[in-house]
């Protein structure tokens, strides 16, 4: 949010470029470092069920997770523009993308280690200095995407490329505080000395990658369908992909919250699930459902009744060459409204769900719901009935409502089983 932010003020072609290749970052980081994710319930459920060893053991064997996840990551960063021009991309939207994902990649691998230290936090229900550490990396992001973009301090102006060096270098920052915070303040989890072993431990690493393979996957069903309609948007021309920049990472800002309380909801449910506890587990998610819809409601209302205060944090509205972009972006805003609802249901409850260690399933769920419905439902009705941008906005909404019913359905019928399968 930060980089498209600033990036705007930069002019549309350089909106386009990090709209672009924030959707290759994001679908990227998200794919690969959802493995990662597995690490949160894994501990959860062993604090849950009072076995503190094996959660620090759980955490430990993500980091080496996180040593070896970030290398395909940056091999496709390295060479985004050339495969970007083939997937039909206007050449001067590819070459800035490329240039921003070449800078970003230097951040990958202390990125990937914050993601398995976050989730023995998670886990816990350590909470603050997740908080603390995030805050404190949007301030620095603000302070060093302002000294790289513009050459302020006596720095060189590297426009959109600085966006992508500033994150690298939070990225490394905040890995690094987070890692002396467990070190300090967790000691009795020895994550970093001894007492646990050293080297990776084939049988947890495979429970790791059974539980968090399928997330990964799931969350690349849902982001790919962004990506593949950010792709299928930029073969609109540059106003459309720049409207639908603007309203889509609108809707991720929003859907933190119900992201954040999803989390939440993981843990307690797998918390509830180490005691054995299914009424306390089903409470637990059902309490973050509720969360989340009231959450997003809010978000909703907001778009549908005052787009233009959104649409003016990334341009000014009044502007006669930005005229064509906020026109589009209203109507976008006004579609992303409808998805809110949809969108804050469907990752609770697969945040629910996360916490039985259930994934597998709502993998295939997510599947039929993001391709099956909504990216087929979106081109077609762009390209086969000429409804332009708003017909794959349309598909997203398609997609997510799909989703958010069949996930939450699964989590229902998980919590009132009569065997033991309900957790696993």
């Amino acid at each position: 949010f930060i980089d498209t932010l600033m990036v705007g003020r930069l002019g549309n072609e350089a909106l386009a470029g990090i709209a672009l290749g924030g959707t290759v970052s994001g679908f990227v980081l998200l794919v690969f470092s959802g493995v990662l994710l597995a690490v949160a319930p894994s501990v959860s459920q062993a604090y849950g069920g009072k076995r503190p060893l094996e959660a620090a053991q759980a955490a430990r064997q993500g980091l080496w997770l996180a040593l070896a996840l970030p290398w395909p990551a940056l091999a496709l960063f390295s060479y985004s523009e050339g495969l970007l021009l083939w997937l039909g991309q206007e050449p001067q939207t590819a070459e800035l993308a490329g240039r921003y994902l070449r800078a970003l990649r230097w951040g990958l691998l202390p990125a990937f280690g914050w993601v398995a230290l976050r989730g023995l936090l998670e886990g816990l229900a350590v909470t603050r200095p997740i908080l603390i550490l995030s805050l404190l990396g949007v301030l620095l992001n603000i302070v060093f995407n302002n000294a790289l973009m513009f050459g302020r301090w006596g720095l060189p102006a590297l426009g959109i490329v600085g966006t992508g060096y500033a994150t690298s270098l939070v990225h490394t920052l905040v890995f690094l505080a987070g890692a002396l915070y467990v070190l300090r303040a967790l000691p009795d989890y020895r994550l970093f000395g001894p007492g646990l072993a050293p080297w990776p431990q084939a049988k947890t690493l495979l429970e790791l990658l059974r539980v968090g393979v399928p997330i990964a996957l799931t969350l690349g069903f849902e982001v790919s369908m962004f990506a593949a309609t950010a792709l299928l948007m930029g073969l609109l021309g540059a106003v459309p992909l720049a409207a639908h920049q603007i309203a889509l990472q609108s809707a991720s800002i929003t859907f933190m919250v119900p992201l954040g309380l999803a989390i939440a909801t993981s843990v307690r449910v797998g918390q509830a699930a180490g005691r054995g506890d299914r009424a306390g587990a089903r409470r637990a998610g059902l309490s973050g459902v509720l969360a989340s819809l009231v959450a997003m409601s809010l978000s909703a209302l907001l778009f549908w009744l005052r787009p233009e205060l959104v649409i003016g944090l990334y341009l000014e509205p009044g502007d006669p060459a930005n005229r064509a972009v906020v026109q589009l972006a209203s109507a976008f805003l006004a579609l992303a409204a409808a998805f809110q609802l949809f969108d804050g249901l469907q990752v609770s409850s697969a945040g629910a769900l996360r916490g039985l260690k259930d994934t597998r399933v709502p993998m295939l769920i997510t599947l039929v719901s993001y391709w099956g419905v909504g990216l087929s439902s979106g081109a077609l009705l762009c390209f086969g009935l000429g409804w332009g941008g708003r017909g794959l906005w349309c598909g997203l909404v398609l997609g997510l409502f799909t989703a958010s019913l069949l996930l939450f359905g699964r989590f229902w019928r998980q919590t009132r089983a009569r065997d033991s399968s309900w957790c696993r």
